[in-house]
């Protein structure tokens, strides 16, 4: 047994190893990549390191079945891991080109280039950027601010699409989450891959560094058995729909993001345009968090399509601003278990 410990122990020893061996610039540009956003923050992505690239794969043992059987919000997830690291490499003084392989690989391109304007703005963001799932204050966002959100750069075959608190389509997609809840909050399925992923307490949340932490959802630090047992209470249409409506009313806008054609290209490509929109939210000071729920439905996603006349688009991401007070951080597991051997 000690053998085998010992074992285990020279293999892991050696991979830290070789990793650090590797480009500081691109183990720190790894690094903010793994501050993306995530579903259920699964953080789902793998990194291999190149002479002149780095590919991202996804790592599907951190998959969600239940809630993502396409893998749909997963790449999103890449796509976003992705726009961090292009960020990164640009404070570096690189300049990268992303392309997508047959296969589902995102390969970022790298090089050095003088004229790269290094110290963008969006860079410090990566650190502070947060999902933050609490009631906001009910400000609305003023005009000037939503434009400048509305000015970011939008990759091809996706859009971005604003709707203000207080309009008959606010309301319409107010109605699409709480449906959307009363068929997932009754899925067997869905609620046991939620309970999963739920950090119950410190202890756990600083085991795992990863998962949906209590502390992001403003819950007391309490023994594990109290707060699973609080919580198997606690996730069930009824409430989950009372907390949703109060967090859409305290909100200023939603924005729904959507793609063309559905691929997973368009996927990566709309997680590269969500990152961009969140790091640049998150200077504003205003607060984001995900309803996703009607775009996990296909029925209900069809239907909000249909109603918000967007009949030809694909609707993947919906998310609500606002401004809010700032909440715990959810936790990273260390970057460098995320790396990949060069081969």
């Amino acid at each position: 047994m000690n053998e085998k410990i010992g074992s285990c122990i020279n293999y892991f020893m050696g991979i830290m190893s070789d990793v650090m061996a590797q480009n500081a610039d691109y183990l720190f540009m790894i690094e903010n990549a793994t501050k993306a956003p995530s579903g259920h923050n699964t953080q789902p992505w793998l990194f291999r390191i190149g002479e002149s690239e780095i590919d991202i794969y996804p790592n599907f043992s951190r998959e969600l079945i239940a809630v993502d059987p396409r893998h749909r919000e997963l790449f999103i997830s890449l796509g976003c891991a992705t726009e961090n690291l292009c960020v990164a490499a640009q404070q570096k003084g690189y300049r990268t080109e992303v392309r997508v392989t047959n296969d589902s690989v995102i390969r970022i391109l790298i090089a050095k280039d003088e004229n790269v304007q290094t110290g963008t703005s969006l860079f410090p963001q990566i650190a502070v950027r947060q999902t933050n799932r609490s009631v906001y204050n009910g400000k609305i966002i003023p005009e000037d601010s939503i434009f400048q959100l509305k000015s970011i750069a939008v990759e091809p075959s996706v859009n971005v699409h604003f709707y203000k608190n207080g309009t008959l389509d606010y309301a319409r997609i107010a109605d699409m989450i709480y449906a959307g809840n009363r068929l997932q909050m009754n899925d067997k399925a869905f609620k046991t891959e939620l309970a999963e992923w739920m950090r119950y307490n410190k202890k756990h949340q600083n085991k795992t560094r990863d998962g949906l932490s209590y502390a992001t959802f403003g819950a007391p630090n309490v023994p594990l058995f109290i707060a699973k047992f609080v919580m198997s209470k606690a996730v069930n249409e009824r409430i989950q729909n009372k907390g949703d409506r109060e967090k859409i009313a305290s909100s200023s806008h939603f924005v729904l993001f959507t793609t063309k054609d559905d691929t997973v290209e368009q996927w990566i490509a709309l997680g590269r345009t969500l990152e961009r929109l969140l790091l640049r939210s998150t200077k504003m000071n205003i607060a984001n968090a995900y309803f996703n729920q009607p775009n996990e439905e296909a029925g209900l996603a069809r239907d909000m399509a249909k109603l918000l006349q967007i009949s030809n688009e694909y609707p993947t991401i919906l998310i609500r601003l606002g401004y809010g007070k700032q909440m715990p951080y959810s936790l990273r597991r260390d970057y460098r278990l995320c790396i990949l051997p060069t081969e």
